[in-house]
């Protein structure tokens, strides 16, 4: 698999940094049980398991995004945990304003889930299985 170029592998490992920075500092809401986070899982009906899980998942893609080996695995991680947070502030109750937060949960889902596509793009060659017949 041919290198990056160096202005890719530069903007690739930038956004994996915002990435893993925006999915780690959430960490601390999930496994603590933050009034926040424990409001936007009970509405969804998922209070405790979503929550956990969803932060194991997000803990998961940020270890993977840092790693350089694993990066592309970990955005593709990062993009699917988002598709179910998007989903859940567009098709369901919880809206897009959270507890008064003026949208800045939305904002964070839709900032990780497009930095993550474009790292995914940037990086799809080294997709495990897949990513040699990618072009």
């Amino acid at each position: 698999m041919p290198a990056l170029p160096p202005l890719h592998r530069r903007v690739a490992w930038t956004l994996q940094v915002v990435v893993a920075a925006i999915l780690l500092q959430t960490l601390y809401f999930k496994f603590t049980g933050a009034p926040e986070s424990v409001y936007v899982f009970s509405t969804l009906g998922l209070e405790p398991a979503g929550r956990i899980a969803s932060g194991i998942a997000e803990l998961v893609a940020s270890v993977l995004l840092l790693i350089p080996g694993t990066a592309a695995v970990g955005a593709l991680v990062a993009a699917g945990v988002m598709v179910g947070a998007l989903g859940s502030h567009l098709f369901t109750p919880l809206g897009i304003e959270v507890m008064g937060d003026g949208g800045l949960l939305f904002g964070l889902a839709v900032t990780v889930f497009v930095s993550s596509l474009v790292v995914l793009w940037l990086r799809r060659r080294e997709l495990p299985l897949v990513g040699s017949h990618l072009g």
